[in-house]
């Protein structure tokens, strides 16, 4: 009897891997995506295989690395979110002509929604874009299962497959069949072939035109070879209904018409739309009247049709444009299809249970004692009429801080400096410039800006939030920590400071981050030393993050209501749960629920109504 376990969907992917033999396995990390590579890791160790698990720096690196141990014939895997793939988009845009010698495997995490994600792009379109192919997995089983199908296709076809599922299917738990462990090969060879591994234009003429035919054999493939992932469950009589399903969106759907007890809806599977098996679902559509395809978030399934006249779907706005497909919302679009009345009853639903329960949304907020919070409200009042580009991490959610002006992607906040300097020097007028970016997005993306920036001599004050960890996607290690997920695997710690100063940056000081008084002057000290020297200065501000600690000094906190005159300073510019601001007094005061007397609050009150609570 096989044995059963219930992993996350993101568990079932890393079992996936570490069974099939996987040899090496990069990754960056990004939500929904982060927790695949640490479980490869994790089951690993506990299978006992020889995979190389290792972070890279950033996506792009990450894929460079498990596509060159692909090339010695071994099997190899890279791990990243939807927007990670823009990073490593021009390695995957070029290694997709290369004739693969071992199994590549590419897992792209796609965000619906988004939840926690700059865009909700979908990641099938890049599968398109670099014609290679996709599966859509519609449940952490079925994600397991694809592990596998895809590696032996990538070795049948000699070409990169990409496994794509979305956020719910990440974090979905499921029971999964656990199978006996593929060994790690060891007979490995790099044969030396510059036709086949080197992307010149002459190789490109030759290769492409493969790349095509490779395309054509695996959508004749995905017509028949594959009826677990792809196939029809019909109506019993007539259909009222023809719809074509891919990804989680067929796992909704199916729950939603058993619910219902309906039998007159025949529904399409679709498990592999990149390349669509065209000539299945044109048969299908040919035999309703009625056809809806449901597919997030982008329709590449719709697009690839080569008749679109009887179809809704997302390239018409039958179904929204935008956003992720809900239960709720599939089961009013299906109704709609259907031609029957559809109740908006959810939204009223949540509202009463709100009102019931008197919950008051609020906005995401950093946590209590984070140092992203101290750092910016240094850099605020030290410079209040800075402009102030951020980047993506924790410390994004300092806009709620007045101190996220501008945020575009990883990396950028150097770069927008840079554009932000351009700007005011053309137009003759000096303008202060404090950007901030964290210590794995200074290392993943920022780099490259930051010697841009010494190079073209663009003054402005870069600081670098460095909290010992990649927090926002659940604590991940970077280079500043040095460690590694591999029991007994050591890595190498690499300095900030010194990568910083290693860039040419003249100034460069690190300071507490909870020292809100040397911060401020430390700020004004740095933009005075960049806009006199005509280049950027840097500020390393430093403090574990609060998740990661597990001792620290405790300051109880407590406001005094006497002095407090409910101006809210404290609530609009430190921003901390831990702070609430009462509307009958009209007195801020400390919530205990969320303060973890951290202290640094009493250094943000103008009035010193924040005081430490005396010691009996």
């Amino acid at each position: 009897m096989s044995k059963k376990a219930i992993l996350l969907g993101n568990e079932a992917i890393a079992r996936g891997i570490v069974e099939a033999g996987c040899a090496v396995a990069t990754a960056y990390p990004g939500t929904p995506s982060s927790e695949i590579l640490p479980a490869i890791a994790s089951f690993a160790d506990e299978l006992g295989t020889s995979t190389a698990v290792e972070w890279g720096v950033n996506e792009k690196v990450a894929f460079e690395m498990a596509t060159a141990a692909a090339f010695t014939g071994l099997r190899s895997c890279a791990v990243m979110k939807q927007v990670g793939l823009n990073v490593a988009a021009d390695p995957f845009m070029s290694a997709a002509h290369f004739d693969m010698k071992g199994g590549m495997l590419l897992v792209v995490a796609d965000d619906p929604g988004p939840h926690s994600s700059q865009t909700e792009q979908d990641s099938r379109f890049f599968a398109y874009f670099a014609k290679v192919p996709c599966f859509d997995p519609a449940s952490a089983e079925e994600a397991k299962k694809m592990v596998f199908d895809a590696y032996e296709l990538s070795e049948r076809h000699h070409i990169i497959a990409m496994l794509r599922p979305s956020v719910r299917v990440d974090h979905c738990r499921q029971d999964v069949e656990l199978r006996e462990v593929l060994p790690v090969a060891a007979d490995i060879k790099f044969e030396k072939d510059p036709a086949r591994w080197v992307c010149l234009p002459a190789s490109v003429r030759i290769n492409h035109p493969k790349l095509n035919k490779k395309n054509d054999a695996i959508r004749e493939e995905f017509e028949t070879l594959y009826p677990h992932y792809n196939y029809e469950i019909p109506a019993k009589g007539k259909a009222s209904l023809g719809i074509i399903a891919s990804g989680v969106s067929f796992s909704i759907v199916m729950d939603i018409i058993k619910s219902w007890g309906r039998t007159d809806i025949s529904v399409l599977k679709i498990g592999t739309p990149v390349p669509l098996p065209v000539k299945m679902v044109t048969n299908f559509i040919d035999r309703h009247e009625n056809v809806l395809v449901l597919e997030e978030p982008y329709p590449v399934v719709e697009m690839q049709l080569l008749d679109r006249s009887k179809v809704k779907g997302r390239w018409n706005g039958f179904v929204p444009r935008a956003g992720e497909l809900l239960p709720e919302l599939i089961e009013e679009i299906v109704l709609k299809a259907l031609g029957e009345e559809v109740e908006n009853a959810v939204d009223s639903d949540l509202k009463s249970a709100l009102e019931d329960l008197k919950i008051t949304p609020r906005k995401p907020m950093l946590c209590p004692g984070c140092p992203h919070r101290a750092s910016v409200f240094s850099i605020r009042q030290a410079i209040p009429n800075a402009i102030n580009p951020s980047d993506i991490g924790c410390y994004t959610l300092t806009v709620n801080q007045k101190g996220a002006d501008a945020v575009m992607d990883m990396g950028a906040a150097i770069t927008m400096s840079s554009g932000l300097f351009l700007a005011h020097k053309v137009a003759g007028k000096e303008q202060p410039i404090v950007a901030t970016i964290g210590d794995s997005t200074f290392f993943h993306m920022g780099i490259p800006g930051l010697v841009s920036a010494v190079y073209n001599r663009h003054a402005f004050v870069l600081g670098i939030l460095d909290n010992r960890t990649t927090a926002m996607t659940g604590a991940q290690s970077n280079p500043s920590v040095g460690d590694k997920l591999r029991k007994g695997d050591e890595g190498q710690v690499v300095e900030i400071e010194h990568v910083v100063r290693g860039c040419g940056v003249s100034y460069v000081k690190t300071l507490e981050a909870y020292d809100i008084q040397s911060g401020k002057e430390l700020v004004k000290e740095a933009w005075e030393h960049a806009r006199t020297h005509r280049e950027p200065a840097v500020l390393i501000f430093k403090h574990p993050c609060m998740l990661l600690r597990e001792k620290q000094d405790k300051i109880p906190v407590n406001v005094d209501q006497d002095k407090c005159i409910g101006c809210k300073f404290c609530i609009n510019f430190f921003n901390c749960p831990g702070l609430v601001f009462d509307e009958e007094t009209k007195r801020a005061y400390i919530d205990e629920r969320f303060c973890v007397s951290c202290g640094v609050c009493t250094q943000v009150c103008p009035h010193g109504a924040i005081v430490p609570v005396e010691e009996a």
